[in-house]
């Protein structure tokens, strides 16, 4: 797909980048009001009605903050982090359609174009670690790499077999063929391990390790204040956003209404595609208010030992799926019975740890 005219890619990354900024700005009073009332609070109230307008001031306060860069610091270094950080994040929306037309981009080879630069703010929250000079930050970025790239595999490996699946890495052709059914009926253990991946990647509880502030002060950004802080935390909850559309991409039908068997009305596509990504995103919300943060060995531990070899094992039954198509029904009850062996051995294993 090309654009018609020069300025209208311009104008589609615009919107797109308000609709960004916009999204923030309602996740950070979703969230502060969901834990609250997970917790029995209020949460904000004071400014606006029921503190509706608490995020917008606090990004007027950000903006207006002292932008300090420590003296010893690697300053180049240090400043081109933050849009490392937040840049990789913002491309994935590009193409992330949520609907047949209303996309940015449509790519042929879209889902790699996502995995791909959904590691690139590695390297952003390295440099702020090893920019700013101080071992607190330091130690921050060195376990967002290391959790990050352990979680990149399983969530690469389960979002496979959803191309085996599909036969295609268009997101929007993988949408289509979600018609009679959704991705996550035929790929249980995927959808999980795909959803816990990207809860790691997300940085989100119970894998928000980098920023444990009883360990590491504050993760790898501790040294940073005013608009470059806000640009990692722009990151973080674009992100959340950006994984949770993705999931309903890939595994929850996208934008295709229920029994509808074909394309959807474009209203009513996509306001029943945020209706689903934000019922994933509460989901997150709701996981911060229930679940403790893991130690860093079993942080580790879950990828390597658990969720790596369970997305072996689907990608295997996927695979046998599609080659033996003649006892699909088969290798279907084999999915879903792995899916509930991963569930019990992630039980057994967390009463042991307890």
């Amino acid at each position: 797909m090309s654009f018609a005219l020069p300025w209208e890619a311009a104008l589609r990354v615009a919107i797109l980048a308000a609709f960004v900024l916009t999204v923030v700005l309602a996740l950070t009073y979703l969230e502060r009001k969901v834990l609250a009332h997970i917790q029995e609070r209020l949460g904000p109230m004071r400014t606006g009605f029921h503190g509706i307008l608490q995020a917008p001031a606090d990004a007027i306060k950000l903006l207006m903050k002292e932008d300090l860069t420590p003296n010893s610091a690697d300053k180049v270094v240090f400043q081109l982090a933050p849009f490392l950080v937040f840049v990789p994040v913002f491309m994935m929306f590009v193409t992330i359609p949520a609907t047949a037309t209303l996309v940015v981009q449509n790519l042929d080879l879209g889902l790699f174009y996502l995995v791909a630069f959904s590691s690139l703010h590695i390297v952003g929250l390295l440099m702020a670690g090893w920019g700013s000079d101080n071992k607190y930050a330091l130690l921050g970025g060195m376990r967002s790499a290391a959790q990050l790239i352990s979680y990149e595999l399983p969530l690469a490996f389960a979002a496979l077999g959803i191309v085996i699946i599909a036969g295609s890495l268009n997101l929007k052709e993988i949408v289509e063929t979600q018609a009679p059914a959704p991705y996550i009926v035929l790929q249980p253990l995927g959808a999980i391990i795909f959803l816990i991946a990207a809860l790691a990647e997300m940085g989100r509880t119970p894998f928000d390790i980098p920023v444990a502030e009883s360990e590491v002060v504050g993760g790898p950004w501790i040294e940073y204040s005013g608009m470059r802080w806000a640009i990692f935390f722009l990151g973080e909850y674009a992100s959340l956003f950006g994984s949770c559309a993705l999931m309903v991409v890939l595994y929850l039908g996208g934008w295709m209404l229920p029994f509808s068997a074909g394309a959807a009305d474009p209203v009513l596509g996509a306001i029943w595609f945020m209706v689903k990504t934000f019922l994933l995103v509460f989901f997150v919300f709701w996981l911060r208010g229930t679940l403790p943060r893991l130690r860093i060995d079993q942080l580790m531990d879950f990828a390597w030992k658990m969720l790596i070899p369970f997305s072996l094992v689907n990608l295997v039954i996927t695979a046998g799926a599609v080659v033996y198509v003649g006892y699909v029904w088969v290798w279907l009850g084999l999915g879903w019975l792995a899916a509930f062996v991963f569930i019990y051995t992630v039980y057994l294993r967390t009463r042991r740890t307890a």
